[in-house]
């Protein structure tokens, strides 16, 4: 695996979250409903959905002798059970990565964080500016790909995202390349040409390499909360999603989101975003992310 994601022993301590003291102050003084109902409040607030909430608590109130720090440990280890171990990655030769999400998730500069990784591990990286709609993005892609030594295929803008990943991957092929990201475009505003394009680059893809994409990671930005549930409805409509990037977790205490995808849609966590350097992109682990949201 890529040797400095080690560099922290926690990197999910960032989250700025003190739901695990606040829980063991509402019960300091044992179980009453008061605290029950409050919470319920907290864990919907955390962006657990209140499904989820509502069935944590109804638990609780079954084991009304239990301690503070025994309501926070059952609190933990529940929301831990909610989440499938992922399976390992296959990869292929070259491993075709379609990254998807909507503009400002931290799509591009994900998948330029995910390049670099590869990089340092060893690999031959091409990337594919497939957000033909924002020339922001291009440039970005562009930057980066000359920083980390990436080879880049770009187009001129409102060019076809379908043949910049056609052309990327006929480069991939030629220059025996090992990884293939392909960025593409976030306008969730006309969902029916999002569908077009995406289904589009898809069969375009499958034209040079049957199985492929092995890999279509959805972006979210944690912050946005509920709608970030939505996001991950509509883009699973779209195209097949094997991997959600959790972003922008470091700047909220509301990470409760994490739970709420993984549990209503079953795509497992991939990845976490936790700051904007080049190396705060770290594999999403569930008992380290559990323990930051309840630290106390």
């Amino acid at each position: 695996m890529f040797k400095f994601l080690k560099k922290l022993s926690s990197p999910f301590a960032r989250i700025k979250s003190a739901l695990g003291q606040t829980i063991k102050n509402l019960f300091s003084k044992g179980y009453n409903e008061e605290a029950c109902a409050h919470l319920e409040q907290l864990l919907y607030e955390a962006d657990l959905g209140a499904p989820l909430a509502l069935s944590i608590v109804d638990e609780i109130k079954k084991h009304k002798t239990a301690s503070s720090e025994e309501i926070l440990a059952f609190v933990k280890e529940r929301i831990l059970s909610f989440f499938q171990e992922a399976k390992p990655i296959d990869l292929h030769h070259p491993h075709v990565i379609l990254v998807v999400g909507v503009n400002g998730s931290g799509k591009t500069t994900t998948l330029a964080k995910l390049a670099k990784m590869h990089i340092e591990s060893g690999k031959k990286v091409l990337i594919a500016a497939g957000d033909t709609f924002r020339a922001a993005a291009v440039e970005q892609l562009e930057t980066w790909a000359n920083r980390i030594g990436a080879d880049l295929i770009k187009a001129q803008p409102k060019s076809d995202p379908s043949a910049v990943a056609f052309d990327a991957l006929q480069a991939a092929l030629a220059r025996k390349a090992d990884i293939v990201l392909i960025d593409t475009a976030g306008r969730l505003q006309n969902k029916t040409d999002l569908m077009h394009e995406l289904a589009k680059v898809s069969r375009v893809i499958k034209k040079l390499i049957p199985d492929a994409p092995h890999e279509t990671l959805l972006v979210l930005d944690a912050t946005v909360g509920q709608n970030a549930l939505d996001q991950a409805k509509t883009f699973q409509q779209f195209v097949p999603i094997t991997g959600i990037v959790l972003t922008k977790l470091d700047g909220t205490a509301r990470g409760g989101i994490a739970v709420a995808v993984h549990k209503e849609l079953g795509i497992p966590i991939r990845w976490a975003g936790l700051g904007e350097g080049e190396k705060d992109l770290v594999p999403f682990d569930p008992k380290e992310y559990v323990d930051a949201l309840f630290k106390d």
